[in-house]
């Protein structure tokens, strides 16, 4: 039998409506008509069949835009049926349960954490500690996040390998008063055009071993007070 738990179930009169809810478990999220629906077994009514298609609760939906997040295969999950038809079924939520445990415990009871995280461990970490406030965007080996800090309005960003930023437009990087230092093994500055560097004060360019400047049209130093040793 697909798309229905039980034909005896259908609601011919008021005695077949089933009102209020129950729970449920994800069997399919393979949705052919793309729509974000899913299947379940409802234990309480049917250990074999399944239910018809069940459109998810989600907090915003909309024409292609919405909080898009589906209940995972053998989730546990919370089913009401439209005016108690049980071929209109409706997912109200997930449940955690004995087996399926939260991804966090609120051990300390201050409930200063709320999270989301992903199948593979991905997770959007919100931290509510007071004075130590902070945003977390980290993947699921944990080597790579980016980290909001509220009590020193700071952001981290840490990387495992590479760090890639790349605009077709204008990258400005600009700071109000403090300092840009830059560490690594080796440093390439390669510019198809133009380079300019500009100093209001001293700028000093220091090397422990050779130097070289080389140009196809020539060197030009204009100062006032130059000095070569």
């Amino acid at each position: 039998m697909t798309g229905r738990i039980l034909d005896l179930l259908s609601p011919s009169n008021e005695n077949d409506r089933f009102y209020g809810v129950t729970i449920g478990t994800v069997t399919n999220t393979k949705d052919e008509e793309g729509l974000g629906r899913v299947k379940v077994k409802l234990p309480r009514i049917s250990d074999t069949d399944e239910s018809y298609w069940a459109r998810v609760l989600t907090p915003m939906a909309g024409k292609e835009r919405g909080i898009y997040f589906l209940p995972e295969v053998d989730d546990e999950v919370l089913v009401a049926f439209d005016q108690g038809d049980v071929n209109f079924p409706y997912i109200l939520g997930g449940l955690w349960n004995g087996k399926d445990k939260p991804p966090a415990t609120n051990d300390d009871g201050k409930n200063n954490k709320r999270l989301i995280k992903s199948r593979s461990g991905h997770q959007i970490i919100l931290d509510d500690t007071k004075d130590a406030e902070k945003i977390i965007i980290q993947d699921s080996t944990g080597k790579n996040e980016i980290a909001i800090d509220s009590k020193n309005n700071s952001i981290t960003i840490k990387v495992e390998k590479d760090f890639t930023i790349e605009a077709k437009g204008k990258i400005n990087i600009k700071t109000s008063g403090g300092d840009i230092a830059i560490e690594c093994n080796n440093l390439k500055i390669q510019a198809k055009q133009n380079c300019d560097i500009q100093a209001n004060g001293n700028c000093k360019i220091e090397a422990n071993s050779g130097m070289g400047i080389k140009c196809l049209a020539g060197v030009k130093i204009n100062d006032g007070a130059l000095e070569v040793t």
